[in-house]
């Protein structure tokens, strides 16, 4: 299935789709709030504690698809920065267990709070048929991404 895109030239609806996601989501991380303490990899390992709660460092590792030395080098830099913390495992001697404070769990949330103003600042910009277009759009990307 092709479309004709607005350059003239024959581009796959899986090629524009993506592409639209990929700058979307550009655009949504570059909103960010006015405290950057954390790198977008680090607010990245932060966002799944705060969605999934305390894990293992391996654990936390392998839900960001990173190698556990990466892992560890976030860890510390977020720990530095009083975002998480470190509590032994309560049943493994060996690991320890990383956790959001509630300073991380604020940041996070200030985090998704600045972008979800400026897609809302760019939603107010359509007609309502538009809005329920992509309101549509939103639930067969989630169906398709497996959510």
């Amino acid at each position: 299935m092709t479309d004709t895109g607005a350059s003239g030239g024959e581009r796959t609806l899986a090629s524009r789709l993506r592409l639209a996601v990929v700058r979307l989501n550009r655009r949504l991380r570059a909103q960010r709030s006015e405290d950057r303490t954390a790198t977008l990899t680090q607010l990245s390992a932060l966002s799944t504690l705060h969605k999934h709660g305390p894990m293992s460092p391996g654990e936390l590792a392998a839900r960001e698809r990173v190698q556990p030395p990466s892992m560890t080098r976030v860890i510390a830099a977020l720990q530095e920065a009083g975002l998480v913390t470190r509590r032994p495992h309560p049943t493994d001697g060996r690991q320890t267990v990383i956790e959001a404070t509630a300073a991380g769990l604020a940041y996070v949330e200030a985090e998704v709070s600045a972008r979800e103003r400026w897609l809302d600042e760019r939603l107010s910009e359509l007609t309502d048929d538009e809005r329920t277009v992509l309101c549509r759009a939103a639930e067969i990307i989630d169906r398709m991404a497996g959510t």
